[in-house]
């Protein structure tokens, strides 16, 4: 693939930038040898190699479900700035 002034000036509208030449000059160069390190990986040969879906083969490592106790309300409500015997208090913040 060729990176051209039209694609940069393109990538450059898209993207909501402004470049002036000498930008313009490094980011076309930028672009060439990304565009040449993934076109180098489509020299390998992957005949055989499954898809990576996951980093991991392990399937639902996941801790069991513990019944542990809660705070009391009381706890709870100690070092609220704002409450009731019941409910935290907030300040409202919806108008009618």
């Amino acid at each position: 693939m060729e990176v051209n002034d039209q694609l940069v000036d393109k990538l450059a509208h898209l993207s909501r930038l402004q470049f002036n030449d000498t930008d313009k000059a490094a980011i076309k160069n930028d672009l060439q040898r990304m565009i040449g390190f993934v076109e180098k990986l489509n020299e390998l040969d992957l005949a055989g190699v499954e898809p990576l879906l996951h980093m991991s083969g392990e399937v639902n490592v996941l801790r069991e479900d513990e019944i542990r106790g809660s705070v009391s309300r009381e706890t709870a409500l100690k070092n609220a700035p704002l409450h009731d015997e019941q409910f935290f208090k907030v300040p409202k913040v919806i108008k009618k």
